[in-house]
């Protein structure tokens, strides 16, 4: 058990995976910001506007950041290690 643990909060993310994460962030920080401000602006309330905000990056970065298996289902098939000898 201790084993999967470890290797569950590795760090591991592939090219895809990151590209993933990099497009959800991207479109939901959009998202956010334009809805924030409509709401805080129909409201009238500049900390209804921060709220909103903090509390939707705070949800975005709990869902994002921690290395989830699901970005890594294409890993990267290295070459193997040629070895070659010294002085020629």
């Amino acid at each position: 058990m201790g084993n999967s643990l470890k290797e569950t909060f590795e760090g591991k993310i592939d090219f895809v995976g990151q590209k993933t994460v990099d497009d959800i962030s991207r479109i939901a920080l959009i998202v956010i910001t334009v809805v924030s401000f409509i709401v805080g602006f129909a409201l009238q309330s500049l900390s209804v506007t921060f709220a909103i905000f903090g509390g939707s990056s705070l949800v975005l970065i709990l869902l994002l950041l921690p290395p989830w298996p699901m970005f890594n289902q294409h890993p990267v098939k290295w070459l193997p290690v040629i070895e070659t000898k010294k002085g020629q």
